[in-house]
């Protein structure tokens, strides 16, 4: 088909209004690609992903930890995290929705971080100090996608998923405060003080 014969298909008003529709169908199916839903499923997804790598994080965070406050709170957070992922999954489902990861690479990220603390400093007065600024980035970056999931399932209507994301938003920043709070009373004097030994 020509230049001129494609023009006058489409001013022709039967096979006008054929193309204006099917353009707008593509339109419709373009938008949809990028509605708030697919972004709170990919986000969900990119969180339980983040939870099941935390999961296996956290038993080797505790064992490297020297203080014994320090790896209970480590060892308390797993079992939290394992309810979490189970909230999740609640959450999946109240949405018709199978449990799936995304890969997270900003978890990824700061997991690795995580590990390079625990070689670097091993058995040194500050390796509990950066274990828990590790932990902090976890919390933060867990709070941050929470929070946003939580926005983001009640403007969408989805009412059980709100309280479900809510509640552990809720723990995420009970763990934060409970980790700023070991730092300043034990953890960062601590390692302060044997630099100062």
């Amino acid at each position: 088909m020509n230049r001129r014969s494609g023009t006058l298909l489409r001013n022709n008003s039967r096979y006008g209004r054929f193309y204006r529709n099917t353009i707008q169908q593509l339109e419709a199916i373009m938008a949809k690609e990028k509605a708030l839903q697919d972004l709170f499923l990919d986000t969900l997804k990119d969180i339980y992903f983040a939870e099941k790598k935390i999961l296996s994080a956290l038993p080797k965070m505790a064992k490297a930890a020297q203080s014994s406050k320090l790896k209970a709170a480590f060892e308390k957070h797993l079992a939290e995290t394992d309810g979490q992922v189970e909230r999740l999954e609640q959450v999946f489902a109240s949405i018709d929705e199978t449990p799936k990861g995304k890969t997270c690479d900003a978890i990824m990220g700061i997991l690795d971080e995580g590990k390079e603390v625990m070689d670097e400093y091993k058995g040194m007065p500050a390796l509990d100090a950066g274990l828990l600024a590790a932990a902090q980035a976890v919390e933060h970056y867990e709070i941050s996608r929470y929070g946003t999931l939580r926005t983001w399932a009640n403007e969408l209507g989805y009412k059980d998923a709100v309280k479900l994301l809510d509640a552990t938003l809720k723990e995420e920043k009970a763990t934060d405060s409970a980790l700023t709070q070991l730092a300043i009373s034990e953890v960062n004097q601590h390692a302060e003080t044997a630099q100062a030994a």
